[in-house]
Parts: structure tokens; C-alpha cells; sequence
């Protein structure tokens, strides 16, 4: 297996090790890209405490992975929403318009997206209509055909729901990533379809998670059900029977490894 470590998405004056991302690959053929973005409350991990899965992913469907970092909310700084989801939209830019400066093992023009934990927000916020409250989360139409699926696991959809089931999030992580304000606006499940998007979407959520309670999964499931109408069986899947590992443990397991695989081949 090839890795490529530190690619720089974002080139601004300085280095910055928070806007790079990793690749990995078996074989330089045009095969669709899995894009992994890592959780962690939008103020801590990192790209590279996803290398065993990104190696995983690629053994289990050939297709090369790409692990992107972004900025953090870290209490002590000024990065708040949209500037992590913002960094995550600049990266999919990057992939899908440099490919010529990369190495050719990948097709931009097909591409899965993984979010896990807040990124499951961060790509539901650019991929629906989030314009009208963040417009620098707007997607370039190239993205939205590239895109063939979606898959979100243990995910924070409605951020009101989420601080009223926990309110100790409020200060250990929303505050730092949101600010202060009415979060209701922010939440994903109020969110509209944009006009181009036609790619699947698969919702996971294990059992065993105590960190996000399965009512944030189930309310993003219905609420893209309702957005898809006639077509939401071709759409929207939701995935919350198989798995019983803790938040982050299921990024370890087989059954994972396995949901995701039986997703992403299916298009295949």
C-alpha cells in the first residue's frame, strides 16, 4: 500500500499542518476516492489517528482514501462554524480540481464522502442548502455531481436537541465551536436539499454509543426521507441495528468496515 502524508489543500503564506491531508492507495487506476473526515468534537484529532481505518477502507474496497485535517475550535482561539466545514469544502475543491498534481489513482469526478461525529454535521452542511446562514459553505456544482454518497456515523444533526439531551456540551464543546448565539439555525435538520443533489445517503448509529443518542440519527433520517419524498428509498438508508461498539470504537470493528463497504460497492 502507497501513503502520501501532509498534501497542502490551502496555500497560504505559511505551512499549516491543520489544512493538509494524507492519501492512501493500492494502484494508479481511475477509481472513485473515499473521503474520511475525522470527528472530535470540532476541537480535537487528527488525520493520522484514522490511519489504521483509512488502510482498512482500502483493503476492504480497492478504492484509495483520503484523510483531510482542519481547523480546530480549541477555546483559545477564534475558529468557530462555519471555518472547520469551510476548510472541508476547500478540500474537496482541491481534490476535485488539482487532480492533474496528484497522483492519478483516483477518478474526481466520483467520489464518497465519510463523516463521523461533528463532520457528520460539517458535510450535511455543506451538501444541503446552509446558504441562507453560512453562504461560504456553498459548493461549486462540480462537487455536488462528484458526489455519490454520503455516509454519516453517530452524527450531531440538531444541535438543540443535542445540548437539551446533554447540557454539559455546552461548555465542554458548542460554545467553543458556535459561539454564543441561538444554535436552532445551525441545525442540519432544517436544512433544504440544494437543487443537484441526487447521491445516497447512509446513516449510522451503533447501540453502544453514549456520547450521541440515537434520537439525533433518527431525526436526521426522517428529515432527508421527508426532503426526498417519492425517492427517499433510492436515497436515504439508515443503518442503527448492527453495530454495539462505543462512538469512536466502531471505527475499529469489522461490522463497520463492513456496512460501509456494502454501501459504497452497491453503486459498483
Amino acid at each position: 500500500m502507497n501513503e502520501l502524508r501532509d498534501i497542502a489543500y490551502h496555500h497560504g503564506p505559511q505551512r499549516d499542518s491543520l489544512r493538509e491531508f494524507d492519501l492512501y492507495y493500492q494502484n494508479y487506476s481511475a477509481l472513485p476516492l473515499l473521503c474520511f473526515v475525522h470527528g472530535g468534537a470540532w476541537r480535537s484529532e487528527d488525520k493520522l489517528d484514522h490511519s489504521a481505518l483509512a488502510r482498512n477502507l482500502v483493503s476492504a474496497t480497492t478504492f484509495p482514501v483520503a484523510v483531510p485535517n482542519y481547523r480546530l475550535s480549541t477555546g483559545t482561539n477564534d475558529i468557530r462554524h462555519p471555518d472547520h466545514a469551510q476548510d472541508i469544502l476547500e478540500f474537496l475543491v482541491y481534490i476535485t480540481s488539482n487532480s492533474s498534481i496528484l497522483p492519478r489513482v483516483f477518478d474526481p469526478s466520483k467520489i464518497y464522502l465519510i463523516g463521523h461525529s461533528c463532520s457528520a454535521h460539517m458535510l450535511a452542511s455543506i451538501l444541503l442548502d446552509s446558504s441562507s446562514i453560512s453562504p461560504t459553505l456553498t459548493p461549486p456544482s462540480m462537487i455536488l455531481d462528484a458526489v455519490q454518497g454520503i455516509i454519516l456515523s453517530e452524527g450531531i444533526y440538531d444541535i438543540d436537541q443535542l445540548v437539551k439531551d446533554f447540557p454539559d456540551y455546552i461548555d465542554w464543546f458548542i460554545k467553543a465551536a458556535f459561539g454564543d448565539p441561538t444554535y436552532s439555525a445551525f441545525n442540519a435538520t432544517g436544512l433544504s436539499l440544494r437543487n443537484q443533489n441526487t447521491m445516497r445517503w447512509l446513516i449510522i448509529h451503533s447501540k453502544g454509543d453514549t456520547l450521541i443518542n440515537l434520537l439525533q440519527s433518527q431525526r436526521m433520517f426522517t428529515h432527508l426521507r421527508i426532503l426526498y419524498g417519492g425517492n427517499a428509498c433510492q436515497h436515504v438508508l439508515i443503518n442503527s441495528e448492527e453495530l454495539d461498539e462505543g462512538h469512536d470504537a466502531i471505527l475499529s470493528g469489522k461490522t463497520y468496515l463492513r456496512i460501509v463497504t456494502d454501501f459504497i460497492k452497491a453503486d459498483v
